[in-house]
């Protein structure tokens, strides 16, 4: 069960701004309470409870989310009101699509699905992805496009919370998952060091932008809004894949 967070209703009587200090535990706190590592799918993962199916299941349908990621980002990028700011966001867009000399996170997610067994063509056609997690998927590069950028840029503070939960995910699935081939965790050990770089990034925008006790609010939302995403494509994976079959 999803942890209780601070509800918007309690929020919404915020009459003075919060401190740097406080505001960035409100975000944490919504992690905290809100993060999909608490999904029961992902409890099983690290449990060491999938099977092969469920594993691939999980890496092809997140291959959707992985290459709409830069999509999210550009459109982000498009809103942004500064060469300047524009600047700091454009390299996540390379850490995932790459470059003409280095391969980017899309490519390493496509190595990862060949290790857990999948060929690369099943990945692409994205023949296994479920409506849910592609509808989940695609609100959440609408929201990135349609909301004011500080509130796109507050939702991509998730990362603050995904190194640890790389982290895990890597050695779990070394140690309870033999049969994945080890090569194909190369996009895990570059979040480790990309993740902490784009949230503290991301979190210094906010901080700073957000000036007003209304804007402190919606960035919060926007991030508790994007844990919804998250959380959601894991219901999807687990009602195509159950957890008990």
């Amino acid at each position: 069960m999803r942890g209780k967070g601070v509800s918007v209703s309690e929020e919404e009587h915020q009459k003075e701004i919060w401190s740097p200090v406080e505001f960035t535990e409100r975000l944490k706190d919504v992690g905290r309470s809100y993060y999909h590592d608490k999904h029961p799918f992902h409890i099983k993962m690290h449990e060491g409870a999938l099977s092969r199916e469920q594993i691939q299941g999980w890496v092809a349908n997140r291959y959707y989310y992985q290459k709409s990621v830069p999509i999210k980002d550009a459109a982000i990028l498009s809103n942004l009101p500064s060469r300047e700011l524009r600047r700091e966001w454009i390299g996540r867009i390379i850490d995932h699509d790459g470059t003409r000399g280095q391969d980017g996170g899309i490519e390493a997610w496509l190595k990862l699905g060949e290790a857990v067994g999948l060929t690369r063509e099943e990945i692409v056609q994205e023949e296994r992805v479920v409506p849910g997690v592609r509808f989940a998927v695609d609100a959440y590069v609408n929201f990135a496009r349609t909301k004011p950028w500080i509130e796109a840029v507050a939702s991509s503070l998730t990362e603050l919370f995904s190194p640890d939960l790389i982290f895990k995910r890597m050695k779990v699935m070394e140690r309870l998952y033999p049969w994945i081939d080890s090569t194909g965790f190369e996009y895990f050990q570059n979040r480790l060091t990309q993740a902490p770089r784009d949230s503290t990034t991301a979190l210094k925008l906010v901080l700073s932008y957000c000036q007003t006790p209304r804007d402190q609010q919606k960035a919060v939302e926007a991030l508790r809004f994007k844990c919804d995403v998250l959380w959601v494509q894991l219901d999807a994976i687990e009602k195509a894949f159950p957890l008990n079959a």
